[in-house]
């Protein structure tokens, strides 16, 4: 099941840049931004609420909120770097490149969350980065 949810969650970011960059085309990325934050956050409580979750956020420890608090910072942070990235790069270069967040995010979870490398990892590894530096090329030869 976890890779159906992975698969539609590539597929609406995907959809999600597009829409973005159609979006900001005449305004603030940053306005843009907090726009689309009001909508993800209306969301995100109604799937929680709708879904019943099973602890409720007084039985969280302080390091779950800590690690939460974090991941929360580094995601306004991510996609505000997006939004200027897309406000004056093509859609395809930006996302290309903010999409190397798989790549250290594998870097990451080795080395905080000592999880194991293999050669198939390292392969998609390098296979990402090549498909990264290719987009980018292609664009120059223009």
């Amino acid at each position: 099941m976890w890779v159906i949810f992975a698969l539609a969650g590539a597929l609406l970011a995907g959809i999600a840049v597009v829409l973005t960059k159609a979006g900001i085309k005449d305004m603030d990325p940053i306005l843009a931004f907090a726009i689309q934050s009001i909508f993800i956050l209306v969301v995100s409580w109604a799937v929680a609420i709708f879904q019943k979750p099973s602890a409720s956020m007084a039985n969280l420890d302080k390091k779950t909120w800590i690690f939460l608090v974090c991941a929360g910072v580094a995601t306004c942070l991510s996609s505000i770097f997006t939004f200027l990235a897309l406000k004056v790069g093509e859609a395809s270069l930006t996302t290309s490149l903010e999409r190397l967040s798989l790549v250290f995010a594998v870097v990451l979870a080795v080395i905080f969350l000592k999880e194991k490398l293999n050669w198939q990892i390292i392969l998609g590894i390098l296979l990402m980065i090549g498909g990264a530096v290719l987009i980018g090329i292609s664009r120059e030869s223009h």
